[in-house]
């Protein structure tokens, strides 16, 4: 049996990636295995999803200067001996690896081992883990086609990203329902992300009353940002966070509100649904969000509004809900599909495999 070890953790936007690649790669035949953290958010994730775990250490990667940069050196160093033992038993034809910290000490070990390996990189430009890891790599495949320039030894390959196929199996019907709306006005779909987005809270709430003169809103708040005094208010409903009710609730929505990231946005593409992104700012991260903003809203995936600029959400909505059309109309034509078959493309090409059988 053809064996993969899949790899990816520290937030859950490095494993769900690789959630929706396992029944496709069942299906195909081969074994799977992944290699995390024992207390990475991965670990919980894939354990749901009967899949075989193993642990090494690793640290966590800074851009600045930290006396635990030091520490974290060390575990980088014993998570990749640790990977070589779990790699040596699993025996893998391949390693696919999503990134994330956690990913660093195994793409090393297998690169040392020389077991092909395939990355995927979410955002516009590589991050840091991938940065490291991308030596390592026979191919590279990237969420958005001008990622590819950034790949060095021509390794880059345009795939877009995986997206879960359970997302297709929806009801707009049971999302309504869920969420205590009817058919007499659009619905806005708002989230922020796991925890949430303070800024977008409360720039929403703030528009509440004329908003709701015209649309049915559900909130996707995030944990411990309910607010209670709106609780009961006609046509809103907020939800610290949803799980197996999202599908429905995105089949339910008309336009969606949203931060940009790389795995949000490639799944409002594939659902083709028009979004308003508001990626976070460059005081709170990289700046990754912010290109991967500016490269829907210049395919006319998009729109944009700038955190600094947040004051203006209702007008943008607003605006976003009547020309929403066009955009439905853009993603149509993008050409953009899943890429869980093409990255299994790629994966069975690094492996040796041509097609389902082996060399």
């Amino acid at each position: 049996m053809k064996k993969i070890v899949l790899t990816g953790g520290g937030t859950a936007g490095h494993v769900t990636p690789n959630i929706a690649l396992i029944p496709e790669l069942q299906k195909e035949g081969w074994e799977i295995s992944y290699v995390g953290t024992e207390n990475g958010i991965e670990h919980e994730l894939i354990e749901r999803e009967g899949i075989p775990f193993y642990s090494v250490r690793s640290g966590k990667l800074r851009r600045y200067l930290s006396k635990e940069n030091i520490k974290d050196a060390f575990r980088v160093i014993g998570g990749i001996s640790d990977a070589k033992k779990v790699l040596k038993e699993i025996n893998p034809d391949v390693v696919f690896s999503k990134g994330g910290f956690v990913a660093v000490p195994v793409v090393i070990a297998a690169g040392k081992l020389k077991i092909p390996v395939v990355a995927h990189e979410s955002d516009m430009t590589p991050g840091l883990a991938n940065k490291l890891a991308m030596p390592y790599a026979k191919t590279v495949c990237t969420t958005f086609p001008e990622t590819v320039k950034y790949i060095k030894g021509k390794k880059g390959v345009y795939t877009g990203s995986p997206i879960r196929k359970e997302l297709f199996n929806s009801s707009a019907k049971r999302g309504l329902d869920y969420c205590g709306f009817d058919r007499s006005k659009p619905v806005i779909l708002s989230m922020g992300g796991s925890l949430g987005a303070v800024k977008i809270n409360n720039a929403l709430r703030a528009a509440l009353p004329s908003l709701l003169r015209d649309f049915q809103i559900v909130h996707l708040c995030g944990k411990g940002n309910l607010d209670q005094k709106l609780l009961g208010t006609k046509g809103y409903k907020q939800f610290e966070y949803v799980n197996e009710e999202l599908k429905d609730i995105f089949a339910a929505a008309d336009v969606i509100i949203s931060r940009a990231g790389s795995n949000s946005i490639s799944e409002f593409l594939a659902l083709k649904k028009p979004c308003l992104l508001i990626p976070l700012s460059t005081n709170a991260s990289r700046g990754d969000q912010i290109l991967n903003a500016e490269s829907f809203e210049k395919q006319g995936f998009a729109k944009v509004l700038k955190e600094e600029e947040i004051e203006k959400i209702e007008i943008e909505i607003r605006d976003l809900y009547s020309n929403r059309e066009k955009y439905v109309k853009s993603m149509e034509n993008s050409g953009a599909a899943n890429g869980v078959d093409l990255i299994i493309k790629e994966i069975d090409k690094a492996a040796g495999i041509d097609g389902k059988e082996e060399k």
